[in-house]
Order: structure tokens, then sequence, then C-alpha cells
């Protein structure tokens, strides 16, 4: 177990008004919130997996109608739980860093050894434009592969 604090989430699966052309979805900026956005994706992650194993949804189809987005998106959402445990939690507690986003970490997770990924982590973490937050901020330098 880590010694983070125990971070809660509530999601919403609500219809939300429609503006702008062709019925776009007014949202708030990723600014307003305290938490990165690719922090609150890999716990959206982490809760909709466990749903699925629960059984309580039966598939990322049924997220995907639900969250209302296409399934190529809740698959690209889903596919972050590829990373190894140790980036996952490090995503989890990372200020926001500029170049930290779900596409950006595609080729990461998309690697099946987890020593590459977090190589390549460390390489997108480093250049994120913040001297010094690099892979410091609580990551073990652990070598196992899954």
């Amino acid at each position: 177990m880590s010694s983070h604090p125990e971070v809660t989430y509530t999601l919403d699966f609500e219809l939300r008004r429609r503006s702008g052309p062709k019925g776009q979805v007014a949202r708030r900026p990723s600014e307003d919130s305290p938490i990165p956005r690719i922090a609150r994706l890999m716990a959206l992650a982490i809760r909709l997996d466990g749903l699925i194993r629960e059984q309580t949804i039966p598939d990322y189809a049924t997220l995907a109608r639900r969250g209302r987005v296409t399934r190529a998106r809740m698959t690209q959402i889903m596919k972050l739980l590829d990373l190894a445990p140790d980036l996952q939690e490090q995503i989890l507690f990372l200020p926001h860093l500029p170049r930290l986003n779900e596409r950006n970490l595609r080729p990461t997770a998309s690697r099946i050894d987890w020593d590459e990924q977090r190589r390549l982590f460390r390489e997108l973490t480093s250049r994120s434009g913040k001297p010094g937050l690099g892979l410091t901020f609580g990551l073990r330098a652990a070598s196992s592969s899954p």
C-alpha cells in the first residue's frame, strides 16, 4: 500500500446542455480543476475496470453508451490500465505537466515491457517543460516486468 492520501472521484453520466454549432458539449476548461486531466482519466479507468470486474456493467460498449463517448474513446481511456502499476500511481499524484496527456501516453501504454514503459515515461516527463520534475515524484526504481 502507498502512503498517499485517498482520493475520491464522482462520475457524472448525466446529459449536459448542448451549446454552439453541431451540438457541441459545453465543457469547463481543465485549468479550473486542481487535479490534472490525465489523473482524472487514470482514476476513471481504474474505477470503470472495477465496475466491469464486479459485473456491475457488462462491457466497454455499455460504458461508452452510459458515458456518451465512442467505444474507441472508451478503449483509449481503458488502455491506461496497460501501464505499469507504479506509472499508474505516478500519474494519479503528479502535478500538471503540459505534455503529459492520454494521447502522448499511447505509445508508452502500447509497450509490453514495463522497463521500456518506465524509460518512455521518464523521457516524456523530463521534457515536460518543468525542470526537475522528471520521475522524482515518488517513482520506485523497480525493474520487474509483468
